[in-house]
């Protein structure tokens, strides 16, 4: 009992004497450690000497004891040691004890935990995309060693877009431009056959170039709800039937039905306006026509082409 206390305690004090060492320490005498082992690997410990001892290695939620018998090597199967890090060793004997160190290292890359966003944006932005990739080994240790990395966007109209970039203590990172055409982009991170996909959905964007056109219509008003109308105005006989070009955003794309366009007339005793979503990629509406009036068309902050009608 009492020399197990003993051990216990110098194992304590030696971890915590050694985590401020250099990493080459004890590599004479008895023990002859490795200066890096891969995580999961198998490896071996000679020693010298004659008698028993007993090794006690620890390391990153990690704690091996073996029983020694000097002048033989120490074996360790592979996967005793997978938390890369660094190791401290003590070796006690009958009548001396000895320390040093060694790291585990991460092994191959073998998953990679991709972080893209945003997952929705417009088109044609520039680096308007960003991706950031972890590399791990099989037993999720971060692989430090520099590795590249290759971002690729594909899955739409046009060229993809893909980016090489060497990792820094584990991470790489990029920034991409949305595409000119809507649509589902498979943003792809590969290192070496590991790889990770993610999906960016490109929206259209503002609408651009808007433009209507007016015609005499011979149907009654229905009701319609005109802003700043007068009551008379319902039951004019003439009315015009306004009715936009498809309205799509700077890169040809349409936009979604439901943004609203707003046309606006003025005549010669007011104004009137009205609230159209885009349905079917075309806004359309009815509006009084009042000889002279002047009648313009806008969403957002876009507008488009003015009609006089009449005198």
């Amino acid at each position: 009992m009492t020399f197990t206390v003993k051990v216990l305690g110098r194992l304590l004090v030696t971890a915590m004497l050694l985590t401020a060492i250099p990493l080459a320490i004890a590599q004479t005498g008895t023990l002859r450690l490795p200066r890096t082992v891969e995580a999961g690997s198998a490896f071996s410990i000679p020693t010298s000497g004659s008698g028993k001892a007993v090794l006690y290695i620890v390391g990153p939620a990690q704690v091996l004891r073996r029983e020694v018998k000097l002048g033989e090597s120490i074996s360790f199967a592979a996967g005793d040691l997978h938390n890369a890090g660094r190791y401290v060793v003590v070796l006690v004997g009958e009548s001396s004890s000895e320390n040093g160190a060694f790291d585990v290292v991460a092994s191959h890359p073998a998953s990679l935990s991709f972080l893209a966003k945003p997952s929705r944006l417009p088109v044609g932005l520039q680096n308007g995309i960003s991706g950031v990739v972890y590399v791990f080994d099989t037993y999720r240790n971060l692989v430090i060693a520099p590795t590249e990395v290759s971002f690729e966007l594909a899955g739409v109209a046009g060229a993809g877009q893909t980016r090489t970039v060497a990792t820094r203590d584990g991470v790489a990172w990029t920034k991409l431009n949305s595409a000119t055409k809507e649509g589902a982009a498979q943003f792809i991170a590969r290192d070496g056959s590991v790889s990770a996909t993610r999906v960016i959905q490109q929206v259209p964007g503002d609408p651009c170039r808007l433009r209507m056109n007016a015609r005499l219509s011979n149907q009654k008003l229905q009701g319609q709800k005109l802003s700043g109308s007068k009551p008379g105005d319902q039951k004019q006989e003439k009315r015009l039937t306004l009715e936009t070009d498809p309205v799509r955003d700077c890169g040809g794309n349409a936009v979604p039905d439901g943004t609203i366009v707003t046309f606006k007339e003025i005549y010669k005793d007011g104004e009137a306006t009205v609230d159209v979503p885009v349905k079917r990629g075309v806004a359309r509406t009815e509006m009084p026509a009042y000889p002279g009036a002047t009648i313009s068309v806008a969403t957002g902050v876009v507008m488009g082409n003015e009609i006089r009608w009449g005198k």
